[in-house]
């Protein structure tokens, strides 16, 4: 069994922040993937289903963001789930607008979530970082994340989510790869091979030189005719 975690803070008033970024990823692969309705449970919400031949719960912690380890440990203690099942899915400064990279193991680089997470389960657990840039100074950040997606960024988002649902099954069978090059099919979908290629310009004729004048003929008819027998 895996567990697949979303990072975000509960409320209305959240759901559009780029804070909340994991918990859009799971309510897709939940929608997409015909999951059961989300349920309270480990101070969190909770969904299982499958993804290919795995079975896979959702959980989304309602706990705020710096205490979502509470949550976490809480479900892997229940369905005794080791670290190495567990995938947590979160918003990454340090990733460009759209970009995305999985990740097991090491630190939390100060993502108050997976410090949580940290002090509750250790290090050992997967990470899917889902790229929102950065606003360019530290001390923009706390606004930026709680604020939410700009119209602007909506192709790119619902790309990369599109891409997330179509490599769940991949990810939870522990492809890494194969689910990252499910997403880049959306993000960065490759160009036909059958594109027309652009037909170079037709050579401009070139110009001829004009005809030359005729040169009238002075001569005297005797001229002419003495000219006739030379």
């Amino acid at each position: 069994m895996k567990l697949f975690v979303g990072l975000g803070n509960p409320g209305r008033e959240y759901a559009g922040n780029r804070h909340n970024i994991g918990f859009m990823a799971l309510d897709r692969i939940a929608g997409d993937h015909g999951f059961g309705p989300w349920k309270s449970k480990f101070q969190g919400e909770l969904t299982e289903g499958r993804l290919g031949s795995d079975k896979v719960l959702l959980l989304k912690p309602m706990t705020f963001m710096n205490r979502s380890g509470q949550s976490v440990g809480e479900a892997m203690r229940f369905y005794k789930i080791d670290p190495a099942d567990v995938c947590v899915f979160h918003d990454e400064l340090d990733l460009a607008p759209g970009r995305l990279k999985v990740k097991m193991g090491g630190g939390h680089a100060g993502h108050n979530g997976l410090r949580s997470i940290h002090g509750h389960i250790g290090e050992g657990y997967q990470r899917v970082r889902l790229g929102i840039g950065h606003p360019g100074r530290k001390e923009l950040v706390a606004g930026y994340v709680l604020h939410d997606f700009a119209k602007a960024e909506q192709d790119w988002l619902d790309d990369m989510m599109r891409g997330i649902s179509d490599g769940a099954a991949d990810l939870a069978d522990g492809d890494a790869g194969g689910f990252m090059n499910k997403v880049a099919l959306r993000t960065a979908p490759p160009r036909s091979s059958t594109t027309p290629k652009k037909k170079p310009d037709p050579k401009p004729a070139t110009p001829t030189d004009p005809a030359p004048e005729p040169v009238e003929d002075t001569r005297s008819p005797l001229q002419k005719l003495a000219d006739k027998f030379r």
